[in-house]
């Protein structure tokens, strides 16, 4: 799975981690969390983060 930056704060999202403070259990693909879902670090939404180049 592909790992998304927030191009605000630079927060990484890694799928094999997920973001279980926020209800988003490891293994859980970007696309597949809920859109009302922000970045656990400066609150901005799923639309400021970029793909991460591999």
């Amino acid at each position: 799975m592909k790992k998304y930056v927030c191009g605000a704060c630079g927060y990484e999202y890694d799928p094999a981690v997920g973001d279980p403070d926020n209800g988003i259990e490891p293994g859980t693909a970007f696309e597949d969390i809920p859109e009302d879902w922000v970045c656990p670090l400066c609150g901005l939404g799923k639309d400021v983060f970029e793909e991460k180049a591999e």
